[in-house]
């Protein structure tokens, strides 16, 4: 009796502890490829009954997978058939499944977080603060990689990359990616990430500030080895004392290298939904049920679900220093991690700018202001002058190069990149294709050139001398066009002057030179021998001249038919009839030479200063002497073979209407075609000259073509500047083909309507009128020395007339010594001879009277002849002057007073 009382009151206490043990049975829901997950489930598990011995939970895990959703639905409905007191979700994303059947079956359904999803969603925050566009994420592994991406793609604005660790080929990915990512984060643990970090270092990953970010998920991130930071960086981690919150450990909390955070985590979050399912047991009507998926019926666990839910709220509300959150929205408990983020700078340590909780918004501190971080863009362009063109180095000559080696550019582009960055703030890198120029249509129907980096997300934007064509829009997208109409000039070279100090003497030719000449000897010759032969000349008849009359010499002619071309005149003339009337006919001849040399003169040099080459287009294709030619491949050469292509099919088109005219269709029945046919005649031309690689060549062909039988034809915005630049070129004609030089952008890309207000703005500040004076500046033209061909006639035409006066007068310096030099030695030797006679001896008396009475015979011989001797007789003696005997007749001038008609009282 006693052994069965015994045995009754075992049994009345085992039932009595039955009925007080708290069961429960939860759902896991876990992803396919954490299949280590189980185990820590498991541990979890096992921990919490160990704590809580009077609680017995079962587990039952269903592996989703996301590919074969059915599959993973019908196991999900197996589990809950055997009962269930909650859904457990720790799936990288929610599942529309398991949520529609915890709303119809009203069991509990809680979500969790076991990896680093909410420090990838701080760094989101973050990002999006920095106004960043697009991330490249690199995480541990290829889980690490999944996860990232279903926790983010949806949720954040920011486009990302993500890839597991960084190797040679993901380096080499992350340089060629385009658009370059304008940020970049590093997240795992802290070996993990300096690892990563001075691999991106080596691989000239690291070249902007603050555009890497170190995430660090190990509770490790305010131990950072500073020493292998290189610019300003940003590191993101959790504080650390989460690390004791979620190991219930409290004092000399320190977390191990080796810590397993999510195993951590699961026992907190376990043991934590336990803990409310103990205190909630008399309020909860039914903990398990089991669920028919093929006949739901959801009013059991309503009431159960409700409290739970309301339960996690309060605990959440109580205190903010509780492990978890509750989130309603997403029926989730999170942890309440704390994040702190902080910049570092070179040469100074750490410095936390903000920290803030998982369940708040991200927020710096009190005083901390971080500036949104510059947009950064690829922008494409091509070497044109002055658009975009290498910068000189002054001192060496050769081109300029950045830290990269790249070229450094400078011109109006890059002026206008450099304003537009100011105006937009955004960071840029300059990109030259590596192929074409500008862009051309390949025959696989692709695109090189800046046209096709845009096409292949090379560039983000293009700032060239881009035309807008219909071609390439159907490609790409033109922003407002940022310059005046551009079109076609041609450009040819100024004729060089033949320039001659003597050019004067080329108006009349060689023959009417020599005919002048031989005119004024003949003149002179005819003037003498008039003079000399005429009764009626001065010379033979000087009873009709008393007066003294000039004496035409041979020498005395000469010079009166030379003298006779000045204005002043050849001065008296001869007196005989026969001469006067030489004179007046070779007046007659001089007044005439004289017109038509100042005539002809001035005719000579204004169609010198007047001479042009051709002026248009249409001109120069109808002349042979002038070469012309354009850039191979241009857009300029492509205008010609479309225009020649338009001049066949409509010459092919009138011709068959012509031809097939009918008796209705007279009016198509023309003898000649009605449009010119020239641009077929120019390409012909241009293929004969052959077209030149680059523009530079073309300008030096130009140049190099002194007799202006060479023409370039080019884009006239280049043309234009070369013109200001170099003086021996000049442009013919009108633009024609004229087009916009605009923008280009990705089609569909944001930043068109971005560039379009900038440039608007830029517009109404002038500053695109500012920039083209700059480079098309006519005050440089000034300084050419022939700037202005209207001012008057050149030195260099008129010189020889200087020359020939300087020549008279140093003929006449010449003449002059030669006159000194004579009459000195005249001087000279008189003074000898006196000195001669006076050293001789006295000569005997009878010698002198001999030679006395000798002279006297000879000056009465001569008067009693009655000749001119010039001899004066008075008083019976004559009279001499000076130390010899010479008649003093010839000193003594005779003047008449009397009237030339006699004396009239």
């Amino acid at each position: 009796m006693e052994i069965y009382v015994l045995f009754l009151i075992i049994l009345f206490f085992n039932l009595s502890c039955i009925a007080a043990e708290l069961s429960l049975r939860f759902v896991f829901i876990i992803e396919a490829q954490d299949q280590d997950l189980p185990q820590q489930i498991g541990r979890a598990l096992r921990l919490v009954e160990e704590q809580h011995p009077e609680i017995k939970v079962a587990d039952s895990v269903v592996f989703l997978d996301r590919e074969n959703e059915d599959e993973s639905s019908r196991r999900l409905c197996a589990s809950l058939s055997k009962g269930a007191s909650m859904i457990i979700d720790v799936s990288w994303y929610p599942w529309e499944v398991a949520a529609q059947l915890a709303v119809d079956s009203g069991l509990p359904l809680v979500r969790t977080l076991l990896g680093s999803q909410q420090l990838l969603t701080a760094l989101d925050s973050y990002l999006e603060s920095r106004n960043a566009t697009d991330a490249a994420i690199l995480l541990e592994s290829e889980s690490d990689v999944d996860r990232t991406l279903y926790q983010l793609l949806g949720g954040s604005n920011v486009r990302v990359w993500v890839h597991a660790g960084l190797t040679r080929d993901s380096a080499r990915a992350l340089k060629t990616m385009r658009p370059e990512p304008s940020f970049y984060a590093i997240v795992g643990g802290n070996g993990f990430v300096m690892d990563t970090y001075r691999r991106a270092v080596k691989e000239k990953l690291v070249r902007r500030d603050y555009r890497w970010n170190l995430i660090f998920t190990d509770y490790t991130g305010n131990n950072v080895d500073l020493s292998q930071l290189v610019l300003p960086t940003a590191v993101l981690y959790v504080d650390p004392a989460e690390c004791c919150k979620i190991s219930s450990r409290r004092e000399d909390c320190s977390c191990p290298a080796d810590l397993q955070r999510s195993q951590l985590v699961l026992n907190s979050f376990i043991q934590y939904i336990v803990e409310v399912y103990s205190r909630l047991d008399h309020d909860l009507a039914t903990l398990t049920s089991t669920v028919d998926c093929d006949k739901i019926q959801g009013w059991e666990m309503n009431v159960t679900r409700d409290r739970l839910y309301r339960q996690f709220a309060e605990d959440a509300e109580m205190s903010n220093e509780t492990v978890f959150y509750w989130d309603g929205e997403r029926s989730g408990l999170f942890l309440r991690s704390r994040f702190v983020l902080s910049m570092y700078k070179p040469d100074e340590d750490l410095q936390t700018v903000a920290t803030w909780s998982a369940d708040e918004e991200y927020r710096l501190l009190q005083g901390v202001v971080l500036e949104p971080l510059k947009s950064f863009f690829r922008i494409g362009t091509s070497s044109a002058i002055p658009w975009t063109l290498p910068k000189i180095d002054p001192e060496s000559g050769e081109p300029m190069l950045n830290e990269d080696g790249q070229p450094i550019y400078e011109g109006y582009c890059i002026d206008l990149i450099a304003k537009l960055s100011e105006t937009m703030n955004f960071e840029y890198e300059i990109v030259t294709p590596k192929s074409g120029t500008f862009g051309m249509k390949l025959p696989n129907g692709s695109w090189d050139g800046i046209v096709g980096d845009l096409v292949r997300g090379e560039t983000d934007l293009a700032v060239a001398a881009l035309t807008m064509t219909a071609e390439r829009e159907e490609v790409i997208d033109f922003v407002a066009p940022y310059f005046e109409q551009t079109g076609i000039l041609i450009a040819i070279r100024k004729p060089i002057r033949k320039t001659s100090l003597f050019k004067f003497m080329t108006v009349l030719r060689t023959e009417v030179w020599l005919s002048i000449v031989g005119a004024l000897v003949l003149t002179g010759f005819m003037i003498w021998l008039l003079d000399k032969y005429s009764p009626y000349s001065a010379r033979n008849d000087p009873d009709s001249y008393p007066y003294p009359c000039r004496e035409f010499t041979l020498k005395e002619s000469f010079w009166f038919a030379l003298t006779s071309f000045t204005p002043q005149g050849g001065g008296e003339a001869p007196k005989a009839l026969s001469g006067r009337t030489l004179v007046a006919a070779y007046w007659l001849f001089v007044v005439l030479m004289l017109a038509t040399f100042t005539a002809n003169l001035a005719a000579f040099l204004t169609v010198e200063r007047m001479q042009t080459p051709v002026s248009s287009l249409e001109q120069l294709a109808r002349q042979s002497r002038i070469n012309y030619t354009v850039v191979e491949g241009s857009t300029v050469h492509q205008y010609f073979i479309n225009m020649k292509f338009a001049e066949d099919t409509l010459y092919r088109v009138w011709k068959e209407i012509t031809l097939n005219a009918t008796s209705d269709q007279a009016q198509y029945r023309v003898w000649d075609y009605p449009i010119r046919e020239q641009y077929g005649h120019i390409l012909l031309a241009i293929n004969a000259t052959g077209p030149v690689p680059d523009a530079k060549t073309g300008f030096d062909q130009v140049n190099e073509h002194t007799d202006a039988d060479f023409a370039f034809i080019h884009d006239s915005a280049e043309i234009k500047y070369e013109v200001t630049r170099n003086c021996n070129l000049t442009e013919v004609g009108e633009v024609f083909a004229e087009q916009p030089y605009a923008l280009a952008v990705q089609q569909g890309s944001r930043l068109q309507e971005d560039l379009s207000k900038a440039l608007l703005g830029l517009q109404k500040e002038r500053f695109l009128e500012q920039l083209a004076s700059k480079y098309w500046n006519d005050t440089a033209r000034q300084a050419c020395p022939d700037a202005d061909e209207s001012e008057g006639i050149t030195l260099e035409s008129l010189g020889g007339v200087f020359i020939a006066t300087l020549f008279g007068l140093g003929l006449a310096m010449i003449t002059l010594a030669w006159e000194v030099f004579y009459y000195k030695r005249k001087e000279s030797n008189k003074v000898q001879m006196l000195e001669a006679n006076m050293e001789k001896p006295a000569e005997n008396k009878k010698s002198l009277e001999t030679k006395t009475d000798n002279f006297t015979k000879i000056r009465k011989r001569d008067v009693k002849g009655g000749k001119k001797s010039g001899k004066v007789t008075k008083g019976g003696k004559n009279v001499t002057i000076g130390d010899t005997f010479k008649p003093a007749a010839e000193k003594i001038s005779f003047i008449s007073v009397y009237p030339k008609g006699g004396y009239r009282p």
